[in-house]
């Protein structure tokens, strides 16, 4: 697609906005079909193109909206200019029931508002805004004028500079590297986002989680009561080596109709950069000892997931008690292990 210097693209928006609000919304379709049909006139290269295509735009598929040429390419994000698309177009593009954005097909009414097409079953084919009949007219001049934006990334205050057209901008949103993070934090269900070290911070200032430096560990788990698995969340301790960060879960979960404890280490940024580790944990007692080696997985990847998958060391209940020694009747379990970096 041709590039438009930035004081085309300002005078293009500029302009739908301009007819935007001189309209009623009765007259919101014919307001953006003028709008389409001016900047169409001026000789935009995009509009040259999309004038040879049919009519129709299909709707994005869930892994084909168009794709990006890369996730976070610096060099495309470079050339990109940086246009701010007015507020008043952007809202144009908001579902008034679902407040997200819209993509094909559009729906409208016949006194002209819109909405999209997941919202349209329901809302029972009643407009949201004026209560009449939605049938099946669609919004063809504000899908076309959708498909000539491009917009920065919405993880831009985390630090995409990215510019991407419309339709493959939230393509691009699902795997941006610079998306916030989900606090790692199992005891509870915290809602907190955030970059590597704001949520460092969180875990240690808001959850008391305990920090360590260094690469190997021994840790020390004490039940009184083994049988009961309810709320057993009980261990998370953050290391810092290799100057990154490793979550180390520890805690127990019904497994059929027996107690499992297991323990897993998640790593505190991308998979890709996970990979590039490898930890180990051991537990015994009584002469006996289970070892695990894997590969620390991302905390992309819920807590829920990980343990689920039973991607750590797993030990059973009956187990854990012969190692814990004793009467059997507290577990008493010590687990060590190390992280290493693959060379």
């Amino acid at each position: 697609m041709a590039k438009r210097s930035p004081g085309v693209l300002e005078r293009e928006f500029g302009l739908i906005q301009f007819l935007c609000q001189m309209g009623t919304p009765r007259q919101l379709p014919w307001c953006l079909g003028r709008a389409f049909d001016t900047i169409m006139a001026s000789g935009n290269p995009f509009f040259d193109d999309l004038q040879s295509k049919p009519e129709v735009i299909d709707p994005p598929q869930n892994e084909d909206i168009m794709d990006c040429e890369s996730v976070n390419d610096p060099i495309q994000a470079a050339i990109k200019p940086n246009v701010t698309v007015s507020g008043n177009v952007r809202e144009l593009l908001e579902c008034p029931v679902c407040l997200n954005a819209m993509y094909p097909p559009i729906h409208q009414c016949s006194n002209g508002h819109t909405l999209c097409s997941g919202c349209k079953p329901r809302v029972h084919n009643r407009c949201p805004t004026c209560r009449h009949e939605l049938g099946n007219i669609r919004c063809l001049a504000l899908e076309k004028i959708a498909a000539s934006l491009e917009l920065p990334c919405k993880y831009e205050s985390f630090g995409c500079i990215g510019i991407y057209p419309y339709y493959s901008k939230l393509k691009h949103e699902s795997q941006c590297s610079y998306r916030p993070y989900s606090c790692p934090y199992a005891g509870s269900e915290c809602t907190v986002i955030g970059d590597i070290p704001y949520l460092v911070a969180h875990l240690k200032d808001d959850h008391k989680v305990d920090m360590h430096n260094g690469c190997t560990f021994n840790h020390r788990y004490v039940k009184s009561n083994p049988h009961e698995v309810e709320n057993a969340t009980w261990m998370l301790t953050v290391f810092s080596c290799f100057g990154q960060y490793f979550c180390l879960h520890f805690e127990a979960f019904q497994l059929g109709i027996s107690p499992v404890y297991i323990a897993f280490l998640r790593f505190m940024g991308d998979d890709n950069e996970a990979k590039s580790y490898n930890y180990s944990l051991e537990v015994g007692g009584n002469g006996r000892k289970i070892i695990w080696q894997g590969v620390p997985r991302s905390i992309r990847d819920s807590h829920r997931k990980v343990r689920d998958s039973f991607d750590g060391l797993l030990i059973q209940r009956n187990m854990a008690l012969f190692f814990s020694g004793g009467d059997r009747k507290e577990l008493k379990l010590r687990v060590t292990g190390r992280i290493w970096k693959e060379q």
